[in-house]
């Protein structure tokens, strides 16, 4: 009988029933043999609430697929900055009382660090007190991501931030980043031979992001009127990062055309953005759809024209490659992106779309109607499935990931003896 893969203890804030491709990982894990358990927290993201039948008394130890998930007691994020940061310790401190008196025994850490990256001393601490591999996977460069979220610049509080940061990074025997100028970032922390630790491991999308025929999306998605027009369809959350508040301006540019925007997700600037709309009188423009399960995503980018991703203007997602851009390349969807940097590069690569400049409102108005011409954009869909399939094919990803497990494993038996 082929030797059993080892324990994996996976630590991650977020996790099933929230919408995060952690969920999808440890899946892949258990189907290659690996024993599987999460730590995780109450699930309430991004609605601030927890979900229908969870509680600090019920759920606490479920298991799904396979996975067997410990839920730590922690405070909901509600709504307010306040919310959040009582949110982001109340699970540090349940993970510090964890750590200690738990009986789980792994042979590795794994941590899917989306903010907060404090989250991420639980996996540390334990990892040091059971003298095990500890690996991290980052999504959200702190503190960087601290400022943009909070609005706080100074240096009273982002410089102890910094020092955790750092502390865990330390810590970790290897470091897996979603870009490239993530590495680079991270290696600024790191010293000497340290920065050989860090790797680029780009995001996959899961399997059912296939592309889905167009008569037989729409019939699998009644929200969306097959009404001719042409349709640029955004998923995901709706906060301030995401820079969608271009959009009621560039519709307002194109008032009167058959385009319209949908926009399936749900978030915390959900409201500012309906106001928006409004005050551009262009609600005919657009059609929202609340959060969706992620299966139910391929269908509804097929019975649209392109795909649309952005963000706010700030220097940090110049840095940042979007997990949506996956979903969207999987699906075959030509792209249309208001971004810089890493977004904008790989979007070239591809070709697969067109990028404008942030806050360029006629320039992406302009981008639109280009496309609504149908000029070379089957081809823009062809070569955004083409690159999924060559960049970021799940099953490749997994298997280099299982050769970091033995090369780390092996380097740190060899270091104990």
């Amino acid at each position: 009988m082929p030797e059993k893969k080892k324990h994996i203890l996976v630590l991650s804030q977020y996790f099933y029933p929230e919408p995060f491709r952690i969920n999808d990982m440890c899946k892949e894990w258990v189907k290659r043999g690996y024993e599987v358990t999460v730590v995780t927290g109450i699930p309430n993201y991004p609605q601030g609430k927890f979900y229908d039948g969870y509680s600090w008394m019920k759920k606490r130890n479920e298991e799904w697929d396979g996975i067997h998930i410990i839920r730590l007691p922690l405070i909901a994020r509600g709504h307010s900055s306040i919310g959040m940061a009582l949110n982001y310790f109340s699970f540090v401190l349940s993970g510090f009382f964890w750590k200690c008196f738990t009986k789980v025994k792994a042979d590795y850490v794994f941590m899917f660090e989306v903010s907060p990256m404090t989250q991420c001393l639980v996996g540390v601490w334990y990892a040091k007190r059971r003298k095990i591999p500890c690996y991290l996977y980052v999504q959200d460069l702190w503190p960087e991501n601290v400022e943009i979220v909070t609005g706080i610049h100074s240096k009273v509080v982002l410089a102890p931030i910094g020092k955790m940061v750092n502390y865990i990074y330390k810590r970790c025997d290897h470091i897996f980043a979603t870009s490239p100028s993530f590495v680079t970032e991270i290696q600024k922390r790191c010293a000497g031979n340290e920065k050989e630790k860090v790797t680029y491991w780009p995001q996959y999308a899961e399997e059912f992001y296939q592309p889905v025929e167009r008569s037989r999306a729409f019939e699998q998605t009644p929200e969306i009127l097959d009404d001719g027009s042409f349709k640029v369809i955004f998923t995901g959350n709706i906060g301030q990062a995401q820079g969608l508040d271009i959009l009621p301006q560039t519709a307002k540019l194109l008032k009167g055309q058959n385009i319209k925007f949908v926009i399936v997700g749900d978030g915390r600037s959900k409201d500012d953005f309906v106001k928006q709309i409004k005050e551009c009188d262009v609600e005919e423009m657009f059609l929202f759809i609340g959060r969706q399960p992620a299966e139910r995503i391929p269908a509804m980018l097929g019975c649209c024209n392109a795909a649309f991703v952005s963000f706010m203007d700030n220097e940090l997602f110049t840095k940042t490659i979007p997990a949506k851009l996956q979903s969207y390349m999987a699906c075959g969807m030509p792209i249309i992106a208001v971004a810089s940097g890493e977004t904008k590069r790989l979007i070239e690569e591809a070709g697969c779309g067109i990028c404008c400049e942030l806050g360029n409102v006629q320039g992406l108005a302009k981008g639109i109607q280009t496309l609504t011409n149908e000029n070379g954009i089957l081809d823009m869909a062809r070569y955004s499935r083409d690159y999924f399939e060559k960049h970021f094919y799940k099953k490749k990803l997994m298997d280099e990931m299982d050769r970091y497990f033995d090369i780390i494993e092996s380097e740190t038996i060899n270091s104990n003896c």
